[in-house]
């Protein structure tokens, strides 16, 4: 409905265009429609520290501080198991030794002193892997060494030369291209990048892309061991920044591992968190168990040489950050009687993978898988390096169709998790409550630490609200016209300044009293330092760190939407509340209602008293977590993902569970695509179905 401002303005409008002034007219209509949201004062001074960086940094730093490392052989060896079981675990990765690796070789080149075959081989059922295998000429058997990759494949000259200086030393070199990238892209022969969304969505069924990689380099030692001129006994690891993470990764899940040389990759996972990194090297809830020098302690009694560059710009990579991470490492390896088997070099030269580091890395696998010389770098002998299409294991848009995507992988994984759920006799309301709170990362609600209140403005209260858990929210209240019709907590996640005027101006009509809130990332609390990062993918910084910290983005907007709840009813005395959100924070609402159906002992911690959630409305989401296209992957951003969220349901449960008035408007698939006619029609059956499996009341209609 429009207020009287607008109506003159369009009768203005009308006038002016007689007068064939349109431009200007269009100007003045425009103006009107934004001027309650320009109206909407600020709660929180203009110019202040990053309190999201700062507090995240902090975080992260206690964790950093709370990692030991256990001084007594026993305690270790309990302790390695229970880490490296958790690693597996936290990243999805699968280990199966006796799947058939079902190599296909696709051609061969011949080089001088060595030979270079195509193939591609199964990592997973049904999944495979294109990599390069650099043979010695001779019968062997030779050491080997799996090469991995960072975030562009196996085609970059300088990853491309690791394996042509290994072969011309007689080395086997198994050089595998990293899931998505190389002739793993989602269009063959077409370069992507293969982390933000894309990469990310590996979370949503209970995987990340750091497991599948780690997966992958697992069967890549499969094969290498199963080679008849290989020396099983004598196998090495070599990878720079992605890969050289790839490198500590596979020598810390896989004993067969002798020897590992990762270059400008070592740092520490403190300095991961609000920093600029991959999402292939983000371990789900990292922090909350280990730090980096657990992994690298992992690799004991193996040998480990790590290189970094003094010129390297990655924080994460910084040698001061590397040398903590050695230095807390170097006891294990000490107490197990290895320590020379531990070692870092450092190079005056920007980030990169050179001949000083593949110099370095001969010399120490010299040492390490052929018992020759003492260690120190060798000297490396010339030899060429290859054009893209002479590497290409199939010609451009003619891949082997069991070289399987992120997109066809995680459609496939997800569609056979859903089968499941919607497959279920029934549904145990209270156990999934409270298994929905485990895979938000939300052991506790936080309470009201003070509630600051400063100057009304434009009739609107403004509040902050200071939380146990170190937050600051900005708030800001209208009080209802029409007291019964109670409060609506309206939250968009460009912020509240944001926020259609037509929503604040509906709600208004109905009497309601209006609630606009910032959460956590989002425009008063935004952090300057991830948005000036966010070039893939928003909320790329801001997601990743609360994953590396044991949380979820969704997680802490939900506990904050309980927290202003709780303010509403105790200090507003709201006996029922609405919750109104856009996109992602739309999710985080319909989570708040669902978890907060089954009562306060549903929400561990919940304190004050909390009002009735009457309904929810959900604008501009997915109403599926289902990976739907590659093409429109980043129209959410990275708060979105949820670690295993498909395994546990879908958006259809979480709106049972609710048991409330629930109302999707204009609804999307997780790509941002409109769902309609036939499509929604199943989805609306869907929706109905999990009411009834679950014995909740409610409604959920579209519009």
């Amino acid at each position: 409905m429009l207020n009287g401002i607008q109506i003159f303005s369009i009768k203005i409008v009308q006038i002016m265009k007689s007068l064939g002034l349109l431009f200007l007219s269009s100007f003045i209509f425009i103006c009107s429609l934004n001027a309650a949201t320009d109206s909407i004062p600020r709660v929180l001074p203009a110019e202040r520290q990053d309190l999201v960086l700062s507090r995240l940094r902090y975080e992260a730093e206690l964790k950093f501080a709370s990692h030991r490392l256990p001084s007594n052989p026993d305690d270790w060896k309990t302790y390695r198991e229970k880490l490296r079981k958790e690693i597996i675990k936290k990243t999805g990765t699968q280990i199966n030794h006796q799947l058939p690796l079902d190599i296909t070789y696709l051609g061969e080149l011949k080089m001088k002193g060595y030979t270079i075959k195509n193939i591609i081989f199964q990592t997973r059922p049904g999944a495979y892997a294109t990599a390069n295998l650099f043979v010695p000429d001779g019968k062997g058997p030779f050491p080997a060494v799996i090469n991995m990759h960072a975030h562009s494949g196996r085609f970059d000259d300088d990853d491309q030369g690791v394996g042509h200086s290994l072969a011309v030393n007689g080395y086997v070199c198994l050089s595998i291209d990293p899931w998505g990238a190389g002739e793993r892209t989602t269009i063959h022969g077409k370069e992507e990048y293969h982390g933000s969304n894309l990469g990310a969505s590996f979370m949503n069924i209970g995987e990340s892309l750091m497991g599948v990689q780690i997966t992958d380099n697992v069967r890549g030692v499969d094969l290498l061991v199963s080679l008849p001129f290989v020396d099983a006994k004598n196998i090495g690891a070599a990878g720079a920044s992605g890969g050289g993470n790839q490198t500590m990764w596979l020598a810390a899940v896989d004993d067969r591992v002798k020897a590992s040389a990762p270059v400008v990759s070592v740092g520490t996972f403190e300095s991961y968190v609000m920093r600029d990194n991959c999402i292939c090297e983000t371990l789900v809830d990292g922090l909350s168990f280990t730090e980096e020098a657990g992994v690298l302690a992992l690799t004991a009694p193996g040998a480990v040489q790590i290189c970094n560059h003094l010129q390297d710009k990655a924080p994460a990579f910084f040698p001061s950050e590397m040398l903590r991470s050695y230095n807390n490492a170097l006891p294990v390896f000490r107490m197990l009687g290895v320590e020379k088997n531990i070692d870092y070099k450092l190079f005056d030269l920007p980030h990169g993978y050179v001949a000083e580091d593949r110099e370095a890395m001969l010399g120490w696998f010299d040492l390490h898988l052929k018992g020759v010389g003492d260690g120190s770098p060798k000297k490396e002998a010339p030899f060429e390096i290859l054009h893209e299409g002479e590497l290409m294991i199939f010609p451009v848009g003619k891949r082997d169709p069991r070289v399987i995507t992120t997109e066809i992988y995680c459609k496939r994984r997800g569609q056979e998790l859903r089968e499941a759920m919607l497959n279920a006799k029934a549904v145990n309301a209270a156990q999934k409550r409270k298994s929905l709170l485990e895979a938000l990362r939300v052991s506790e609600m936080p309470s009201i630490k003070q509630a600051r209140r400063y100057s009304s403005e434009n009739g609107w209260d403004r509040i902050a609200l200071e939380t146990s858990d170190g937050k600051l929210i900005p708030v800001l209240v209208q009080k209802p016209s029409q007291p019964a019709a109670g409060y609506t907590i309206v939250s968009h996640p460009k912020g509240k300044h944001n926020t259609p005027q037509a929503i604040i101006e509906e709600l208004k009509q109905k009497g309601s009293g209006i609630v606009l809130v910032d959460l956590t990332g989002i425009g008063e609390v935004a952090s300057k330092r991830a948005d000036r990062q966010d070039e893939d993918a928003s909320f790329h910084t801001v997601s990743r760190a609360e994953i590396w910290l044991g949380k979820t983005t969704l997680g802490e907007w939900t506990k904050e939407l309980h927290t202003v709840s709780s303010f509403l009813g105790s200090e507003y005395k709201a006996q029922k509340i609405r919750l109104d959100g856009s996109a992602e924070t739309g999710i985080a609402s319909l989570f708040l209602a669902a978890v907060a159906a089954g009562g306060p002992s549903t929400m561990p911690g919940a304190r004050g008293n909390l009002p009735v959630i009457e309904s929810v409305t959900v604008r501009d989401a997915p109403i599926s977590y289902l990976f739907d296209q590659r093409e429109t992957i980043n129209h959410f951003t990275m708060a979105i993902h949820v670690p295993g969220f498909l395994n546990w349901g879908d958006v259809s449960l979480a709106s049972a569970l609710a048991g409330k008035n629930i109302t999707f408007i204009n609804p999307l698939s997780m790509s941002g695509r409109p769902i309609s006619g036939n499509e929604l029609d199943q989805y609306k059956n869907e929706f109905q179905k999990m009411i009834r499996l679950s014995g909740q009341k409610g409604t959920v209609q579209f519009k």
